[in-house]
C-alpha cells in the first residue's frame, strides 16, 4: 500500500498538482478504492476523505461512527461528528494546499470520472482550493496494461476473430439450407461459442442486418429482430475477454454481404469508413513516433475531417473510439471530441477502440479495431477488415 501511495505523489508532483482528494460515500466511486489497491469495506455509510498530498504523509478523515473505515491505509486518520467538525477537520486536512485533484471532469466531458458529487465541489471550493480533473491519474493508474494482460488480450482476439469467421460462415450455410437465419440465432450462436471458448462476454453481440445496421447500438432480441437472407448487408459487433482474473477486453466490429457483389453504395460507404479508420491510426502512430503528443480529442477529428471531405461527416454521429480494459469501456483517454471533448493524452501501454461508422436509413457501416499504443508507436492488435466479407449463398 505505501508503494501504491509513492507511486501517487510521483505522479502528483509530475502534474504539478498539489494532491489527490480522494473521496467516497456508499460506495459511489469504485476508482478511488482500485487506485488505492485498497477493498472497499463492508459498510461505508458516513463519507471519508483520503488526502494524498505530493509529498509527506497522507492523512485521512472518517466519521466516528465508522473510525476505522481508514485502517488499512497509510498515515494518520481524523475524525468528525457534525458536518461543522467536518467542513473544519477537512479544512485542516487540505491546509497549504492550492490544486487538488479529485474525480470531476469541467462541464463532466469525462463521466467515466466525474464521479464526485456537486455539492462536495462546492465545499472543496469554499476551502478556497482549485480543483483540477484527476483524469490523467486515473488513466496511469486504470489504463496501462502488464505485458500480461497485453498477451491475454491477443488471445482473446483470436478466439474472438475464429468465432467471428464461424458466424459468417453459419450465416451462410443456414441461407443456403433454409432460406433465412434470424440476427438473434446468430447472436445466440456467438455467445454459445464464447462459453466454448472460455470468453466472458458483457452484453451482446450486435448482429444487425440492412436497416437494424444503421442504428448504432442495436441488439437483436427473441421478440424483435429480423431475418437476414441472400442480398442482405450484414454487421456484427463482438466483444469478450479471457475468465481469468485481470482480463482485458477484445472488441470488433465486421460487415459482410450475403452473395456477389456488394451495392455500389454500401461499397463507397465501406471504403469512406475503413478510408478513415486507417487514416486515424496513421495520425496516431505517426505522432507517437516523432514524440508528438496527441489527444483523444484530435484523433476524433482527424477520423472525421476524413468523412466529412469523402461527404459522410453528418452520418458519424458517435466518438471515434473507447478506452478498453478490464470493462468494455475503460478509463483511459477516449477518442473523442463529438459526444465529449477528451483533452487526455493517448499514454503508452494503452489500448482502445477505432471504430468510425456511417449510419444511413438503409444500412450502416462501422469498421473497429483496436489499437495499443507504446513508445514504438501506434498499431491494431488483430486482424483488420479490408474488404466486405462475401458471404457464400
Amino acid at each position: 500500500m505505501s508503494q501504491r501511495v509513492e507511486e501517487i505523489q510521483t505522479q502528483l508532483r509530475a502534474a504539478e498538482v498539489d494532491g489527490w482528494l480522494l473521496f467516497d460515500h456508499h460506495g459511489r466511486d469504485p476508482i478511488a478504492y482500485r487506485v488505492l489497491d485498497w477493498k472497499q469495506p463492508e459498510s461505508v455509510s458516513r463519507r471519508w476523505y483520503y488526502w494524498v498530498p505530493a509529498a509527506g504523509e497522507p492523512v485521512g478523515l472518517a466519521s466516528r461512527i465508522e473510525p476505522r473505515v481508514l485502517s488499512e491505509l497509510p498515515g494518520r486518520v481524523e475524525l468528525y461528528s457534525s458536518w461543522t467538525e467536518q467542513r473544519n477537520q477537512l479544512e485542516k486536512v487540505l491546509k497549504g494546499a492550492e490544486r487538488v485533484a479529485m474525480q470531476y471532469s469541467p462541464d463532466c466531458m469525462i463521466p467515466y470520472v466525474s464521479l464526485v458529487d456537486g455539492g462536495t465541489i462546492d465545499l472543496v471550493r469554499g476551502l478556497g482550493k482549485e480543483i483540477v480533473s484527476s483524469s490523467a491519474l486515473v488513466q496511469h493508474f486504470e489504463a496501462r496494461w502488464t505485458d500480461a494482460q497485453f498477451e491475454m488480450h491477443l488471445e482473446a482476439g483470436r478466439r474472438v476473430d475464429g468465432i467471428l469467421d464461424e458466424a459468417f460462415e453459419l450465416i451462410g450455410a443456414q441461407i443456403r439450407s433454409a432460406g433465412e437465419i434470424s440476427e438473434y440465432e446468430v447472436a445466440k450462436f456467438i455467445r454459445t461459442r464464447f462459453k466454448d471458448r472460455g470468453l466472458a462476454p458483457a452484453t451482446g453481440p450486435t448482429v444487425a442486418v440492412n436497416r437494424n445496421s444503421g442504428d448504432p447500438h442495436y441488439h437483436p432480441v427473441r421478440q424483435h429482430c429480423a431475418s437476414i437472407a441472400a442480398g442482405d448487408f450484414v454487421l456484427i459487433d463482438l466483444w469478450g475477454k479471457l475468465t481469468e482474473p485481470d482480463a482485458v477486453y477484445y472488441d470488433i466490429t465486421w460487415t459482410g454481404h450475403c452473395g456477389g457483389t456488394p451495392p455500389d453504395k454500401i461499397q463507397q460507404v465501406f471504403e469512406a469508413v475503413t478510408g478513415a479508420r486507417d487514416h486515424a491510426v496513421a495520425f496516431i502512430d505517426e505522432a507517437v513516433r516523432a514524440g508528438r503528443t496527441v489527444r483523444g480529442f484530435e484523433a476524433d477529428d482527424a477520423a472525421r475531417s476524413f468523412l466529412q471531405e469523402a461527404g459522410w461527416g453528418d452520418q458519424f454521429v458517435h466518438r471515434l473510439g473507447h478506452s478498453i480494459g478490464l470493462e468494455i469501456h475503460g478509463n483511459g483517454a477516449n477518442l473523442d471530441n463529438f459526444e465529449t471533448h477528451d483533452d487526455r493524452p493517448l499514454a503508452a501501454q494503452t489500448c482502445f477502440s477505432v471504430e468510425p461508422g456511417v449510419y444511413l436509413p438503409e444500412f450502416g457501416v462501422r469498421s473497429e479495431i483496436n489499437c495499443w499504443v507504446d513508445a514504438d508507436g501506434a498499431r491494431a492488435t488483430g486482424r483488420v477488415q479490408q474488404e466486405i466479407v462475401r458471404i457464400q449463398v
